[in-house]
C-alpha cells in the first residue's frame, strides 16, 4: 500500500494522514453482542480505540473515550458512536497521571450507572537510534503511559467490574520479540502480555475475563506522528502480507474478547495479529 513520506508532531491527527485509515468500521454489522454493556477505552480517540468504539456502540454498548487532547479526532469518534444510538463520553487527559487514570473511571461510571468492559489501548512511543539516547525522563514517561496506566485505570475499575465483564489490552508485536529503535516502547509492551497472564489468573474467580491484542503495524496517527518518514513510507511492508493492517480490522478481536457468548472461555490469551509473521513457541 503506497504512502508517502510524512511526520506529524505527536500525538498526531487522522485528518493528516495520507492515506486516510479505515477506522470507521462502516461495513461492520453489530448482533447485539453487547448490548446495553458499559465499556471505557483509553486512547479511544483513533486508530485501533475508534474503530473499537465504534463496533462496541454497534454491537449495543455505550461508550466512554479517554483520550489526552485530540479533540477533534474524539469529538469524530463520539459522532460515529452516537449514530448507533449509544451513548459516547468524551474523558481529556493524561493518563500518564494517576489521579486522571482514576477520574476517568469514576466519570464514566456516573454517567453511564456502572461498568462492564474496559479496553486498555492508550499508548506513546519514540524512535531511538542508539540504547544511549533513551533517557530517564522518555523511560519513566513511556512507563506511565503504556502500562502504568493500564494498572491503575483497572485497579479504579476492578471495585465496579463482576461476573461476566471483560478487559482487553493492547500491546503489540514488539512485545513479543523486542525493536532496537522502540526499546522502551517494546518493553512496556512486553509487560502488558505478562500482567495480562498474571492477572487472569487472580481474577478468574470473579469471573471476570482479561486478554490481549497484539497487532503487527497498524496505520494509526501513532506511526506517522513518532516514527521518521522513511520509516513512515516502508510501513507493514516486512511482514508476508506486505502491507500494514487498518484499525478496522483489529476491532473485530476486541469484540471477540468482550463477548461472553462468543470466547466465554478466553482468558489469559493473546491474538498476535501479524500478517502472516510468526513467532517461535
Amino acid at each position: 500500500m503506497s504512502k508517502p513520506p510524512q511526520q506529524q508532531q505527536p500525538p498526531g491527527s487522522t485528518g493528516q494522514m495520507r492515506p486516510r485509515p479505515r477506522d470507521s468500521m462502516s461495513d461492520y454489522e453489530g448482533r447485539d453482542l453487547l448490548k446495553d454493556r458499559r465499556a471505557l477505552i483509553t486512547g479511544g480517540d483513533s486508530g485501533i480505540g475508534r474503530a473499537v468504539a465504534v463496533a462496541f456502540a454497534k454491537e449495543g454498548a455505550d461508550v466512554a473515550i479517554a483520550y489526552l487532547n485530540e479533540h477533534s479526532d474524539a469529538e469524530h469518534t463520539a459522532e460515529l458512536v452516537r449514530k448507533e444510538g449509544r451513548q459516547c463520553l468524551l474523558l481529556p487527559g493524561d493518563l500518564a497521571g494517576a489521579q486522571q487514570c482514576r477520574s476517568v473511571v469514576e466519570d464514566t461510571v456516573r454517567a453511564f450507572g456502572g461498568l462492564d468492559l474496559l479496553v486498555n489501548n492508550i499508548a506513546t512511543q519514540q524512535e531511538l537510534d542508539s540504547p544511549e539516547q533513551l533517557t530517564e525522563e522518555q523511560w519513566l514517561h513511556t512507563f506511565d503511559v503504556n502500562i502504568h496506566s493500564y494498572f491503575r485505570v483497572t485497579r479504579a475499575a476492578l471495585p465496579h467490574l463482576g461476573d461476566g465483564s471483560a478487559i482487553v489490552n493492547t500491546a503489540s508485536v514488539n512485545g513479543l520479540r523486542g525493536n532496537k529503535k522502540l526499546i522502551d516502547y517494546s518493553a512496556t509492551k512486553g509487560a502488558i502480555i505478562a500482567w495480562t497472564y498474571s492477572m487472569a489468573q487472580a481474577l478468574a474467580e470473579r469471573g471476570i475475563r482479561i486478554n490481549c491484542v497484539a497487532p503487527g503495524p497498524v496505520w494509526t496517527p501513532l506511526i506517522p506522528a513518532t516514527l521518521s518518514e522513511e520509516h513512515v513510507e516502508k510501513f507493514g511492508e516486512q511482514v508476508p502480507m506486505k502491507r500494514m493492517a487498518h484499525p478496522d480490522e483489529l476491532a473485530p478481536s476486541y469484540v471477540f474478547l468482550a463477548s461472553d457468548r462468543l470466547s466465554s472461555y478466553y482468558t489469559g490469551e493473546v491474538i498476535a495479529a501479524l500478517g502472516g509473521e510468526t513467532m517461535p513457541g
